[in-house]
């Protein structure tokens, strides 16, 4: 038997045993999986992105201060009961505040062994809360995710980077429906005195640029309350820094075009690897990303 036959019977079996596994099998992940967070489980590490401060709660930046924490959800509403999540009972709920232009952000937090392939998989599906007897398709302003890196303390060159894509669902009332990425952030400033802690806002409303061909009509059922589940799959390589895929359903997008925000490193996160996830709202109306399950794997 050769090195090829091998090799192909290695990936027909891991193949068979991904399909035999319910909890996986509706991924594609690559070789390594790095978490499998299914909401039936809990909240697996997923928190509130708390903006940094010192001395005082009062001196982080006013796009953090409006967060909270994500929430198990049953994906209740008033006509029908609960939808529940896609595979079992809940999904995590990121519910922003009953303000226009609000957001409200999930957060994962680990770092990375080796560089490598890295994919991001989830199955998500937004609402505006339904508190008016019409569609409200144009309430929900935009859902996205992000990663957070910072190459390793022996890196001569390592930066932090900041790969961000948004579905702009609307804006100002009009249907928009695209996708979008981010190449700048907000100045860094200095929290407290002792030169140990800075922010940005790097989901700040500014410089969001349209990927191209990044034009999509995602599901959105006929009434406030139906909910239809949503396929996203992400590709980034940790030794180049670079997206090297992007899949929503049954488009893959063109990410040749695609750049992330890069900054110098910070002086405490060798090695980080965050993925966020995140709600914005168009109108003074809460705008809701429910998430049923969050794949993250590796090719090392």
């Amino acid at each position: 038997m050769n090195e090829q036959t091998n090799t192909s019977l290695a990936h027909d079996l891991r193949l068979a045993l991904l399909r035999s596994d319910p909890a996986l099998s509706h991924f594609d992940p690559l070789p390594r999986i790095i978490a499998n967070d299914s909401f039936a489980k809990g909240h697996c590490g997923w928190s509130q992105l708390v903006g940094n401060y010192e001395g005082d709660l009062d001196t982080m930046l006013p796009g953090y201060a409006q967060h909270s924490s994500a929430m198990l959800s049953t994906l209740s509403h008033w006509d029908a009961g609960s939808h529940g999540g896609m595979n079992s009972s809940y999904a995590l709920k990121i519910a922003t505040k009953p303000v226009a232009g609000s957001r409200n952000v999930a957060i994962k937090r680990h770092t990375f062994r080796k560089r490598g392939p890295i994919r991001l998989e989830a199955y998500v599906t937004f609402k505006p809360e339904a508190n008016e007897l019409k569609l409200s398709e144009t309430d929900v302003r935009s859902f996205g995710f992000l990663f957070d890196l910072q190459g390793g303390d022996q890196d001569g060159d390592a930066l932090r980077v900041m790969p961000h894509l948004r579905f702009l669902n609307a804006e100002n009332g009009h249907h928009t429906q695209k996708w979008q990425f981010k190449q700048r952030t907000s100045d860094i400033k200095p929290m407290g005195a002792e030169d140990k802690i800075v922010s940005h806002d790097h989901l700040n409303p500014n410089d969001w640029q349209d990927l191209p061909g990044g034009g999509q009509r995602l599901c959105y059922n006929e009434i406030p309350t139906k909910v239809n589940w949503t396929y996203l799959c992400f590709d980034f390589d940790l030794e180049t820094m670079q997206a090297t895929g992007f899949r929503c359903n049954d488009r893959v997008f063109d990410v040749s075009g695609f750049e992330s925000i890069k900054i110098p490193a910070m002086k405490n996160l060798w090695c980080m690897l965050n993925i966020c996830l995140f709600a914005e709202t168009d109108t003074n109306k809460r705008a809701f990303l429910y998430v049923d399950s969050v794949c993250l794997s590796g090719d090392f």
